[in-house]
């Protein structure tokens, strides 16, 4: 995707939380994963309640974004679906960041199609081959004779690599495939694509698209949280190891029992 349309992206999805004085209030800034987006919005929602003194300024744009926002000191909180990168690490530390990983949620990655598909369950090995293009119609795996619309997430994306690893087991996504940002973007286009399959968190799960299951395992809190459901992940974010007082309270907010139900409540899976 161009430079243009990921900055586009990204203040399509800015959202500012504004509570009392502006003068007077403390802003906590975060940025990062899509996935992670709805888990932080909620909980900001709620935050805020509780400490109106409180701004939380949360953007999205993908996990390497939320990163080199941390590591460039332009954020408190990284939100990311996936671990930070050793060399990652490496240069935050040579500039004076220490990341400190906060596990928030387990999250299932869910193969979409549009709900007319009457494809049910692909395994592993048919979603790679697909995701490679060595598998491009649909009546290769019990569908209509029509070619498949192959959409993934771009690059930057955290969700991305996870699929990359245990999908393609690092093989190259097919050129052919169609980009999208957001996890919010690829439920766009798979509803208005009638041979179109994507994937995304399951907290983005709704009517317009439908869920295959894996390897016959239908994507689940329970089988997420088991690691039965064979793509799923945790979800971080991330802060210096001596963030500002109100991003530490921020963060001990969602892992409280409260955000914990918050979590819940967004479709993600709560860490006990």
């Amino acid at each position: 995707m161009s430079k243009p349309g990921k900055i586009c992206v990204w203040i399509m999805a800015c959202i500012l939380f504004v509570a009392g004085s502006a003068a007077a209030a403390e802003t906590v800034i975060v940025k990062g994963s899509t996935t992670v987006l709805p888990i932080a919005q909620a909980a900001a929602e709620a935050f805020i309640k509780k400490n109106p003194q409180i701004n939380v300024s949360l953007s999205g744009g993908g996990s390497g974004d939320g990163v080199k926002a941390l590591i460039d000191k332009t954020t408190d909180i990284a939100n990311s679906s996936r671990e930070m990168k050793k060399e990652e690490i490496a240069l935050a530390k040579s500039r004076g960041v220490k990341p400190v990983e906060h596990r928030v949620a387990i999250d299932a990655i869910v193969p979409v199609v549009h709900p007319s598909n009457p494809v049910q369950d692909l395994t592993l090995e048919q979603l790679s081959l697909v995701y490679q293009g060595k598998i491009s119609n649909w009546k290769e795996l019990g569908g209509a004779d029509k070619r498949i619309t192959v959409i993934s997430r771009d690059t930057s994306s955290g969700t991305y690599e996870a699929w990359s690893q245990k999908v393609l087991h690092n093989a190259k996504v097919t050129p052919r495939a169609q980009l999208q940002a957001s996890n919010g973007a690829i439920v766009q286009t798979v509803s208005r694509n009638r041979y179109a399959v994507g994937y995304i968190g399951i907290g983005y799960l709704n009517r317009s698209v439908k869920p295959l299951k894996v390897n016959g395992v239908e994507a689940s809190p329970r089988t997420a949280l088991s690691g039965k459901f064979p793509v799923a992940r945790p979800l971080y974010m991330f802060t210096d190891e001596k963030p500002k007082k109100a991003a530490a309270d921020f963060i001990r907010f969602i892992l409280s029992p409260e955000g914990r139900k918050i979590i819940e409540k967004t479709g993600f899976v709560p860490l006990k």
